[in-house]
């Protein structure tokens, strides 16, 4: 990670405070001093802030159900950020996983692991993204090929990646994606002349969204799911208990 953020994970600097005091020469890593705040560091590296050596506090992986009417953002707009849903400090310093527009709802993960959250949000990683939507118009075989051939999207070059539909019901349907356009599954639709008319993400890879977290609710993903998008040396840092 970046030490200026390596900083602030290991003391109560604000990212302002942590590059001030790169820049003034007060952090060295592995014996010299270093005031390039971007530098990349890992958190095996002898790092000293005036003389003490740091540790980075446990990384963050959280779940949450988003409901309709707020943002993927880490402020307010003329939607409120899910972000003021989470009742613990430094907030700031999380990020998700993969956003949801204001209307969508279902599972996010919130976290403070860029690597982790790479994993997640890379088309190369061929982790898919599972939505139940439901559509204007009733959809059959045609579409479930059409997906999985790739859609021609206005305004792209290529086809999206190979996708995966599963038909529910006639205006139903499971859709499972690896990429993360923008608007992506309302235009994929769009394309094919019919219009989503609710999005709900019930899946990320193999984790499911625990059916007890009601819109708003979140809780710390276990070790296991942490695990499961198979970043070495992570783990998850509460039980997993639900927060209301």
């Amino acid at each position: 990670m970046r030490l200026d953020k390596f900083l602030c994970k290991s003391t109560e600097l604000s990212r302002e405070q942590a590059r001030e005091h790169i820049l003034d020469g007060d952090v060295r890593v592995n014996g010299y001093v270093q005031t390039d705040p971007a530098k990349q560091v890992h958190e095996n590296n002898e790092i000293l802030f005036k003389g003490a050596r740091l540790a980075a506090r446990a990384s963050r992986y959280i779940m949450m159900n988003k409901p309709r009417g707020t943002i993927c953002s880490n402020v307010d707009d003329h939607y409120p950020s899910l972000f003021g849903l989470l009742n613990f400090s430094r907030v700031d310093d999380l990020h998700l996983a993969g956003r949801l527009d204001v209307n969508t709802t279902g599972l996010v993960f919130i976290t403070d692991d860029g690597r982790w959250s790479q994993q997640i949000i890379s088309p190369k990683s061929q982790c898919y993204k599972t939505y139940k939507v439901g559509l204007k118009k009733a959809v059959g075989e045609d579409a479930v090929r059409a997906f999985a051939q790739g859609i021609q999207l206005q305004g792209e070059k290529g086809l999206t990646l190979p996708a995966k539909l599963q038909l529910l019901t006639g205006r139903q349907v499971l859709l499972s994606i690896v990429e993360g356009k923008f608007h992506q599954v309302k235009r994929m639709f769009a394309a094919l002349g019919n219009r989503v008319v609710t999005l709900h993400r019930q899946q990320i890879g193999d984790v499911v969204l625990d059916p007890r977290l009601q819109p708003g609710q979140w809780r710390e993903l276990t070790p296991e799911e942490v695990a499961s998008f198979s970043v070495p040396d992570k783990t998850a840092g509460q039980s997993g208990e639900t927060n209301r």
